[in-house]
């Protein structure tokens, strides 16, 4: 896979669950980074329900579903790059964070959002 490695979709607890990434979800994230043009850090990608209540995750997380990863932020113009990047290949669910973006593409969740954490 361009610019990623499945082992990096991995939940902690369950080696090899990178796997369960959807692939059309993967696409627009490799589209994504092709336009921003910087490396995209995965710092959570899919999650077992199991993690995802460890970490606080919400109940029906789009992380546990393999169309959800939040991309490490370190400054503003990262985060200007990655959510710009992310708008221009069709993510409309985006969180922003001051440590990291969350970007999903979760049908069965409101569209057009962008919220704080």
């Amino acid at each position: 896979m361009k610019f990623f490695k499945q082992e990096e979709f991995d939940s902690p607890d369950k080696p090899g669950s990178g796997a369960k990434m959807k692939p059309h979800f993967l696409k627009m994230l490799i589209a994504a980074r092709e336009q921003a043009k910087i490396p995209f850090i995965i710092t959570s990608g899919y999650r077992t329900r199991a993690h995802n209540k460890r970490v606080g995750g919400v109940n029906g997380s789009s992380h546990t579903k393999g169309v959800a990863v939040d991309l490490r932020c370190k400054d503003s113009k990262t985060r200007s790059i990655i959510i710009n990047a992310a708008i221009a290949v069709g993510f409309t669910r985006i969180g922003i964070s001051d440590r990291f973006i969350h970007i999903d593409a979760d049908d069965q969740k409101v569209q057009n959002v962008i919220w704080m954490y």
